[in-house]
């Protein structure tokens, strides 16, 4: 199988499926000398891991991780850095009485396409624990980047119908430590109270819905990403859609942008007040009068947060019965048991801020190559 792995110079490549041994990850590219211990990656391994609340599914996996190779006395050595995470609570039975059958929402057909063979207990690689490999990764980055003070903050901005107020995300007044009051992790109390009411309804039904996670990444030095095709947009567009829940990906004003006027959507520049070039990341003193863009011009960074905005689709694994076919193409009926997230965003914004980690991080070391003089920082 193809494509499980992602980045250029800082490399991560991930293995294992939903009801094999273990999962994890290959990080490849990571500088040597980063401190780093299990604890730095567990952090953010239990914020995407199951069983922490009604709204997550009951599967009881404590999912920690253990440092296999790339790190010694607390620092990495430059090689290869080898993460697992072992399986502890698979109940492979629940599937037996659809291994013959399509899911309605899932890779199911797809794969037997594709290779003629799948592995039906939770999908396998399809299957959303898979993104504990690019969790690991993610948290890796993170820590390198924090050395810079570039950090990437993701959050649950709508459950089905019950959006967080557009006063409550803007840059001076969200706040992520809201987040952690509430199961949904939610930056507003009040949207969150909505919401975790309307997917008790939803739970009930025997049904699921979706939502929209937001992110934003702040101290992003300007021009970062590469101006054609790996442009960082497009970069961070590859790596929130490879996430199979995600459907769609805006960035800035996004697809209000298709309403506007030129003279509206265009970010004026002007000089920078007070602290501002530091807080923009510029070396020159210049800032914006607003961020339509997302932080993202041409496709290179300008100095700005960056903000985008991922539409999650609704779990497909669903209690309700459903009409799908064997692998015969008989007509037939479903009904998935097992356990189950009703609602994926919670616990999908780790992952895509950790994607953004990624993305951020290799631009970020093959930035190193773009100037002469930074050659000379290091070389001459």
């Amino acid at each position: 199988m193809a494509g499980s792995t992602f980045g250029t110079l800082f490399r991560v490549t991930t293995f294992g499926e939903s009801h094999g041994a273990a999962l994890g990850a290959v990080i490849d590219g990571c500088p040597a000398g980063l401190q780093l211990v299990e604890e730095d990656i567990q952090a953010y391994l239990d914020r995407r891991k199951p069983g922490q609340s009604q709204f997550t599914t009951a599967r009881k996996e404590g999912d920690r991780c253990r440092i296999l190779s790339g790190v010694f006395e607390g620092r990495t050595e430059g090689t290869p850095i080898a993460v697992v995470v072992e399986n502890t609570d698979q109940r492979s039975k629940d599937y037996s009485a659809i291994q013959n059958l399509y899911r309605p929402g899932h890779a199911d057909f797809g794969y037997d396409m594709k290779y003629g063979f799948r592995d039906y207990r939770g999908g396998g690689r399809s299957s959303g624990r898979e993104t504990i490999g690019r969790v690991i990764g993610g948290a890796v980055a993170a820590k390198v980047l924090s050395e810079f003070k570039i950090r990437a903050e993701a959050w649950t901005e709508s459950v089905g119908p019950f959006a967080v107020p557009e006063e409550k995300l803007a840059p001076e007044t969200l706040d992520i430590r809201e987040c952690r009051k509430n199961p949904l992790w939610m930056p507003d109390q009040e949207t969150a109270a909505k919401a975790e009411s309307y997917l008790c309804e939803v739970k009930n039904g025997l049904d699921s819905c979706g939502g929209i996670v937001g992110c934003r990444i702040c101290g992003v030095p300007a021009g970062l990403g590469e101006p054609v095709f790996d442009k960082l947009d497009a970069l961070l567009s590859q790596a929130v859609m490879s996430l199979g829940a995600v459907k769609g990906i805006e960035f800035g004003s996004g697809f209000k942008a298709a309403l506007l006027r030129g003279s509206e959507d265009n970010d004026s520049f002007c000089a920078a007040a007070g602290d501002s070039g530091a807080r923009l990341r510029c070396p020159l003193p210049i800032e914006k009068t607003s961020n339509h863009a997302g932080g993202v011009l041409g496709g290179l960074s300008d100095g700005s947060e960056i903000r985008f905005r991922a539409a999650v689709k609704a779990t497909p694994s669903i209690a309700r019965k459903q009409r799908t076919v064997d692998r015969n193409g008989r007509d037939t009926e479903i009904e998935i048991r097992g356990r189950h997230d009703p609602v994926i965003m919670p616990r999908a914004a780790v992952v895509i801020e950790c994607m953004a980690d990624l993305v951020i991080l290799d631009l970020l070391l093959r930035n190193t190559a773009a100037r002469m003089e930074f050659l000379r920082k290091i070389y001459g």
